[in-house]
């Protein structure tokens, strides 16, 4: 059997935090990885469940560490999540637990959305919630008692910072989970539709893709429920022993962006 390889991929699906940078903290080959992409006529796309943040505030971070992106170069679970919700929810009322800038999203995207309990709420629909609130909580729960549909844009269980990790929206519901005994249905990664999504819309098919991120669980497992190839890098959350542990594996392994790159140009040597 031949050895995994880089050859011919076109299409690079590229996890954030934890992948490309930490923090504010740009991670060494990340300008050189992208520049190398575009050198061999490629396309990347910055993919990432945080809900927490809009794409203009993530074209304003990337801008502050020296990349400038446009709009189509970011794929997120909001983009996912709304999908999803246009198929039966344009209607309905939805409580947004989320930052301001989740429910503005949603809002944006057609959607009837509040952050007040009300009467005639359809579903709760939970981000990851930077600007979370005992009330949010409170709220949440009489909804889910009330029967309301429970739909979340991710499973993370952390997102990375600069001192460690923090409760990301995954933890948030499992919270909700045990106060009510209600799950929710999650979108994005690990789901295969952010992955499918892309290689549709531009044009890719799966032998072309790639996956990259740090994460096994969300990151590699839609790689894998795509069909297509995927990289974990091992500058963020899983380890070799999470590897190890885990029923979905990774086509490839390399300590950090840098090594991907020097990979991809040992590939494209051998055309």
């Amino acid at each position: 059997m031949a050895e995994p390889s880089l050859l011919g991929k076109r299409l690079f699906l590229l996890d954030m935090d934890g992948t490309i940078y930490l923090g504010e903290q740009l991670f060494d080959g990340t300008v050189d990885f992208l520049n190398y992409v575009n050198q061999i006529g490629g396309k990347y796309l910055f993919f990432t469940n945080n809900s927490s943040r809009s794409v203009d505030a993530y074209i304003e971070k990337m801008a502050r560490l020296g990349i400038r992106t446009t709009a189509d170069d970011f794929l997120t679970s909001v983009d996912a999540l709304c999908v999803y919700l246009k198929h039966g929810y344009e209607n309905k009322r939805l409580y947004a637990f989320g930052t301001a800038s989740f429910r503005r999203q949603l809002a944006q995207a057609g959607f009837s959305v509040t952050d007040r309990l009300e009467d005639g709420i359809d579903a709760l629909v939970c981000g990851f919630d930077t600007e979370l609130t005992f009330q949010k909580l409170e709220d949440a729960c009489i909804l889910l008692n009330r029967g309301v549909d429970f739909i979340a844009a991710n499973p993370d269980w952390v997102c990375p910072t600069w001192y460690g990790y923090v409760p990301d929206c995954g933890s948030v519901c499992q919270m909700l989970t045990r106060a009510t005994g209600r799950e929710p249905v999650f979108i994005g990664k690990p789901q295969p539709e952010m992955a499918l999504l892309a290689m549709e819309k531009y044009g890719y098919e799966p032998r072309q893709t790639l996956m990259a991120g740090d994460r096994i669980y969300t990151d590699i497992a839609c790689g894998v429920r795509a069909g297509i190839d995927t990289a974990l890098l091992l500058s963020g959350e899983s380890t070799l022993d999470d590897v190890r542990a885990s029923a979905e594996k990774p086509t490839m392994i390399f300590e950090n962006i840098r090594a991907l790159l020097d990979e991809l140009k040992r590939c494209e040597a051998m055309i």
